[in-house]
């Protein structure tokens, strides 16, 4: 199977501004409809059950292979929701189906991954029991078992899992979706979670397109009246045929709706009001919580604002990292500027749970650290304030400078699993990409230019060329070589270097002791190491770019050798 590309961050994409906000219905229907209403429901809850059932119903016929235009007809007699709610709900559950077919493929990747490390490890195990048997000790017989045993279960895990999912890749289906959580569904067969509660999952939404001829959305409509926010929902299955058209249609009587006050946060206010005076289209999705609070997502796509940055004065190199991010000020030459005059990091002002929640250590040469502990073990709405603050103080320092954002394109992608419990660990809760992504909503919508570029090797990099002689961190040097990666250098080796590898060379042979001891000193590996390298080192500089930044080149030897060096 070809392997499939990870898809790159392209700011000129364009990108969707969305805003959330809480909604109050005050104002409900008189009337309920006998037909669709259950028990004592309002109308309201009706209306987002049977929306939640046209989801879930065209989701099934669409896998059959049912056109869209028949079941718009099917579904408006099915549930009695209006034309438009019923083809939001196809495409809600059309939506579903193709983002399933996209995981599949890179599920079924992550998968033979997985299962060829597996087998690697098997064969570890079996031979670790080989040994153990050769030396005749039941512990370690013992012990060699187990971990065969636990090797096999899991090789027969994976290849069970893989076959599964080719099979769905031939037959052009897809694994079984839950609607509602499979976590949730799990819960309610053990019997921790009560029927009920599956239920309110399954039916707490209203989703609503735009539509620019009809003055924004007509199903779900905002409005602007004495300095507040209103919202009103259409309660489309109390609508009642009255009649049919010349062309024998149906003509319903008009739709009774909710209304209430709608609460947005005072940043977004604005930019809602503008909407709403330029009649754009805007999607808006209902949502009701656990606790019966109304949540509301309103998405619209904004302009593209002028670029206030400029390349030509440099970038701002970004460094992520799990508890905060490194910045460096380089120039268009490549190399660190000083700060300017009077320049302050634009610090939050909503941080005050406790001291030094946010740190900031500035450099007088051009670099500095934002760090906040709290990133790298918060729960997952903390956290996400967390990476939108930090997002915000990084665009309005490349702001303040002029300069656009230089950012690795990183993937942690298959590493995860089947590898080491500690990089396991640290690549669970590092949020990068979250971190990533809201840098370039950010500065998308700032108008602050991002550049992405290729990570490989910018830490070893900055710690062989950069660390030293600038007297920085590692972090620091790390983001000076995306940066001048970003302007377009290419990294040479220099004769410093040259001096640095000679000189770890003489200090491992010191190291030798009289008896022959492998691990320990000028090893059979290090040398090896030292073989490759004076290779490398004599072609380096005529590589092109490309090769430079390749995962076997030079710079992944140097590593190797900084970690058997230490």
């Amino acid at each position: 199977m070809k392997k499939q590309k990870k898809k790159p961050i392209n700011p000129e994409d364009g990108i969707k501004y969305t805003v959330c906000g809480e909604w109050f219905p005050e104002v409900y229907p008189a009337g309920r409809n006998l037909k669709w209403a259950r028990r004592e429901e309002d109308p309201l809850a009706t209306e987002m059950r049977l929306f939640c059932a046209c989801t879930r119903w065209a989701f099934n016929r669409l896998q059959e292979g049912r056109s869209r235009e028949e079941l718009k007809k099917e579904g408006q007699k099915l549930f009695g929701i209006n034309s438009r709610f019923c083809d939001d709900a196809i495409l809600k559950a059309k939506a579903i189906i193709e983002s399933q077919r996209e995981l599949l493929v890179l599920e079924v990747e992550e998968t033979e991954t997985k299962l060829a490390r597996a087998r690697k490890k098997l064969g570890w195990a079996e031979k670790g029991l080989g040994k153990a048997v050769e030396a005749n000790d039941p512990v370690k017989i013992e012990k060699a078992k187990r971990a065969v045993h636990g090797r096999k279960a899991r090789v027969k895990k994976l290849k069970t899992k893989l076959d599964e999912l080719k099979t769905h890749q031939s037959n052009g289906t897809i694994p079984a979706v839950v609607f509602g959580g499979r976590s949730l569904w799990k819960g309610i067969c053990k019997g921790r979670v009560s029927r009920e509660e599956w239920r309110q999952v399954r039916q707490n939404r209203l989703f609503a397109r735009g539509d620019e001829t009809k003055g924004g959305n007509p199903n779900i409509k905002i409005s602007y009246r004495n300095g507040d926010f209103s919202l009103s929902v259409t309660i489309s299955h109390l609508s009642e045929q009255k009649g049919t058209d010349k062309k024998g249609r149906p003509v319903m009587t008009r739709a009774p709706r909710v209304t209430g006050k709608l609460w947005l946060p005072e940043k977004h206010r604005l930019k809602v009001w503008e909407l709403l005076l330029s009649s754009a289209p805007y999607t808006v999705e209902l949502l009701r919580g656990r606790d019966g609070r109304y949540r509301m997502h309103i998405s619209f796509a904004i302009t593209t604002p002028e670029p206030v940055t400029n390349p030509n004065r440099g970038y701002l190199g970004m460094d992520t990292n799990p508890d905060g991010v490194a910045l460096a000020n380089v120039g268009y030459f490549g190399h660190p500027e000083p700060w300017p005059e009077g320049f302050t990091v634009p610090h939050p002002k909503a941080l005050h749970k406790f001291a030094g929640e946010f740190q900031v250590t500035v450099h007088p040469n051009g670099f500095l650290y934002i760090k906040i502990p709290e990133l790298a073990y918060s729960r997952g709405y903390r956290r996400t304030y967390l990476i939108g603050v930090l997002a915000k103080v990084v665009v309005d320092t490349a702001k303040a400078l002029g300069k656009p954002i230089a950012l690795e394109d990183l993937d942690f992608g298959k590493d995860r699993l089947d590898t080491n419990k500690k990089f396991n660990r640290m690549a669970a809760n590092f949020p990068f990409k979250k971190i990533i992504e809201a840098v370039m909503r950010r500065a998308f919508k700032e108008g602050i230019g991002v550049k992405p570029v290729r990570p490989a090797h910018t830490s070893t990099i900055g710690y062989y060329k950069y660390m030293e002689r600038y007297g920085v961190i590692v972090h620091h040097a790390a983001a000076l070589v995306i940066a001048r990666r970003a302007i377009g250098f290419r990294e040479r080796i220099t004769n410093e270097l040259k001096q640095k590898v000679q000189a770890v060379k003489e200090k491992l042979n010191r190291k030798v002791d009289s008896l022959p001891g492998e691990g320990r000193g000028m090893t059979r590996k290090v040398k090896r190491l030292f073989k490759r390298l004076d290779g490398k080192i004599l072609v380096h500089n005529g590589l092109t770019r490309y090769k430079q930044e390749s995962f076997y080149s030079i710079w992944h030897d140097l590593k190797e050798l900084f970690l058997l060096s230490r």
